[in-house]
């Protein structure tokens, strides 16, 4: 009795993880697709009830704190290793890039998607912050704010639009580009 109770528990959880991850996945998608996002469209979209939203998240913005903190996750990369940084950035840009091209050119006419942009902008900052540390750590805080700026421009999601959709080029090529670029202002 006790392996089936433990077998049933198991893939409750596992069923619940799922369910989670489908919740957040489609308040990603929401940004993308909605006017605003509401705890009812995003429920639509992951095909669950609004109550087993509040039931995972508890509110709209603790949702919302907790999907960026997912794309936060997605593109965590070790400091000091710019080429496994820049391939992990291109997974993310990859599965994600055409959406936030699309979210970038409504962020003038809807404030919610000011907002998630503004706060897009911060995590891509502190992600450059954290993954060249160790290689801009000795620098005149002047010297280093006009590094992070560059890099920055270099790795930014733009950069990969160029690349990747308006040259054509092959992720590989297009990774190529960019850590040439960021070995270049790092010189």
């Amino acid at each position: 009795m006790k392996a089936s109770r433990g077998y049933t528990q198991t893939a409750r959880a596992e069923s619940a993880a799922a369910t989670r991850q489908r919740i957040l996945e489609a308040t990603v998608t929401a940004f993308g697709q909605l006017p605003e996002v509401t705890l009812a469209g995003v429920a639509a979209l992951a095909g669950v009830s609004v109550q087993t939203v509040l039931r995972h998240f508890g509110n709209r913005d603790a949702l919302i704190a907790q999907a960026a903190s997912m794309l936060a996750d997605e593109r965590a990369a070790p400091a000091g290793d710019p080429g496994h940084a820049i391939r992990v950035l291109y997974d993310q840009y990859e599965r994600r890039g055409d959406a936030n091209i699309r979210l970038l050119g409504k962020e003038d006419t809807a404030p919610h998607v000011k907002r998630l942009m503004d706060r897009g902008r911060a995590m891509h900052r502190d992600w450059v912050e954290q993954v060249f540390a160790p290689i801009i750590s000795g620098l005149t805080p002047v010297a280093r704010e006009a590094l992070i700026d560059l890099l920055i421009v270099a790795t930014d999601v733009y950069t990969w639009k160029v690349l990747r959709r308006d040259r054509r080029l092959s992720r590989r090529s297009a990774e190529s580009r960019v850590r040439q670029l960021v070995e270049r202002i790092l010189q």
